[in-house]
This record gives structure tokens, sequence and C-alpha cells, in this order.
């Protein structure tokens, strides 16, 4: 479900990461500042587009990366409540058009996880962001590829 299509970073950006400071800010602060958007867009805009949905969704898969590398805890399960809006949202345009929402436990949901993202960019080394980069994208290619995991969802076009 994810639009992840390059490779964000390489090996030697990981290996040359801080591995106890997190990210400096301005390394973050645009694509923080585009997700943010895109979820305004999705509760408000007359036709959110395909970006914004995208955009929500590179930041459910990078946190729904850090929980399973065990860097933060979950516990009330919001990371796979925002997976499944973000599909259940993606699903809906597809199969019938309609414009690109998510319901109202999907936005809070969301709205969550980005939350804890800009959390985790703050506290999190930056190379363990960096290394919840590499590992999101690998997942996307692999499930390109046909290589799902059981909870992989995902939405081919929109």
């Amino acid at each position: 479900m994810i639009r992840i299509k390059a490779t964000s970073y390489s090996l030697l950006d990981v290996m040359m990461a801080d591995d106890t400071n997190p990210m400096p800010p301005k390394r973050y602060t645009m694509q923080l500042t585009k997700m943010w958007d895109a979820l305004a867009a999705i509760e408000t805009a007359p036709q959110p587009t395909v970006n914004h949905w995208e955009l929500c969704s590179d930041a459910v898969n990078l946190m729904e990366s850090l929980l399973v590398m065990g860097k933060f805890a979950d516990n009330d399960n919001v990371v796979p409540q925002a997976v499944r809006a973000m599909a259940e949202a993606g699903k809906r345009t597809n199969h019938t058009g309609a414009t690109i929402r998510l319901s109202g436990p999907g936005i809070n949901a969301v709205r969550i996880v980005l939350e804890t993202y800009v959390t985790a960019l703050r506290e999190l080394p930056e190379r363990t962001i960096i290394q919840a980069h590499r590992k999101t994208e690998h997942r996307i290619r692999e499930i390109r590829r046909g290589k799902r995991l059981a909870h992989d969802v995902e939405v081919v076009a929109l």
C-alpha cells in the first residue's frame, strides 16, 4: 500500500549515520510538512490526490517498519489500524472511483501514527530512521515481486 518507489538511502548512508543522535530537523522537516498537508487534504480538500494518499501511506509504512524493528511499542495497535484505514481508502477509490477519504477512526489512527513518527524522528538515532527507510523500501520491492507476508496489503493503483 506504499508509494516508496526509489531507494532513499544506501548502505553507506546507514554506516555514516549517527548511531546515537537523532537526525537533524532540517533533514526531515519538509517530509513531515508534506505528510501533514496530505492528511489535511484527505480530511478536507474537495479532491484529495493520489499523492496525498501516498504520502500518508509512507508515514504509516515507515512506522510499521519501526514497530517490526522493535523501536517503539504500539500498545493500542494504532499502526495496524492505520494500515487498514489506508488500504480501505485505496481499495474504495479503486473499486468505486470515490474520492480518497479515510473513515473517522482511520483519520484518528493515521494522525496518531504521524504524531508518533514525529516523536520517532526527534528521539531515535538517525541510523535507526535510515534503517527503517531501507527496510520499508525493501519490503515494498518484495511485495511488488509477489513475495508478500500474511499481513501485507497492496493497493496496486489509484
